[in-house]
């Protein structure tokens, strides 16, 4: 059996035990960031665009309405060029309007696939913010407990050794240590 421990370097647990507060400072700010990225791309999808979006439709339907308007006081009064160019202002706000409204059915296929894509990595953050808040913090007073054990431990050794006048280590058998005396059966 071994006389003790071999401490080696308390001054490594120190220093793994400052490097993980720092990851732990890091992973924090970083798990904050994307939880916030989530959040902002959230609401832009489903208010920001949304709100945009539906005001857009609004404005090109109206415009849209206003061109036929036009073309039909044109087609009453029958001028020819004029028809013409009323004409392609109907086409023209039709498709602007086309445009606004496959932009909302898209917006709409993407708020749907955002939740179910989103949350499930959402809730694997969330569990990771969870180790970090709960396992790394008990990690951290670990590691401060075991440096303050270890060095008392080597201070406790120190301080035998130097009242003593040091360890002494024996490699021989008992009878050796007794004088170099055998047992009369043989060695011990």
């Amino acid at each position: 059996m071994s006389d003790g421990a071999k401490v080696s370097s308390i001054e490594a647990l120190d220093s793994f035990r400052a490097s993980l507060m720092i990851y732990l400072e890091k992973a924090r700010g970083a798990l904050d960031e994307v939880s916030d990225e989530v959040r902002r791309a959230r609401t832009w999808l489903q208010y920001d665009k949304r709100t945009y979006w539906d005001a857009e439709a609004k404005r090109r339907r109206r415009a849209w309405e206003e061109a036929k308007n036009e073309l039909f006081r044109a087609t009453l009064a029958t001028f020819q060029e004029a028809k013409s160019s009323h004409q392609l202002a109907v086409t023209k706000t039709k498709r602007a309007l086309d445009e606004a409204e496959e932009k909302q059915r898209i917006l709409k296929k993407w708020n749907q696939a955002f939740d179910s894509r989103v949350d499930p990595l959402a809730k694997k953050l969330e569990r990771l913010r969870d180790n970090l808040a709960r396992d790394l913090p008990n990690a951290v007073s670990f590691l401060a407990q075991a440096a303050k054990t270890l060095d008392a431990y080597t201070r406790i050794g120190a301080a035998g050794g130097a009242a003593t006048g040091g360890v002494k280590k024996s490699s021989g058998t008992a009878a050796e240590e007794d004088g170099g005396e055998e047992a009369e059966g043989g060695a011990v």
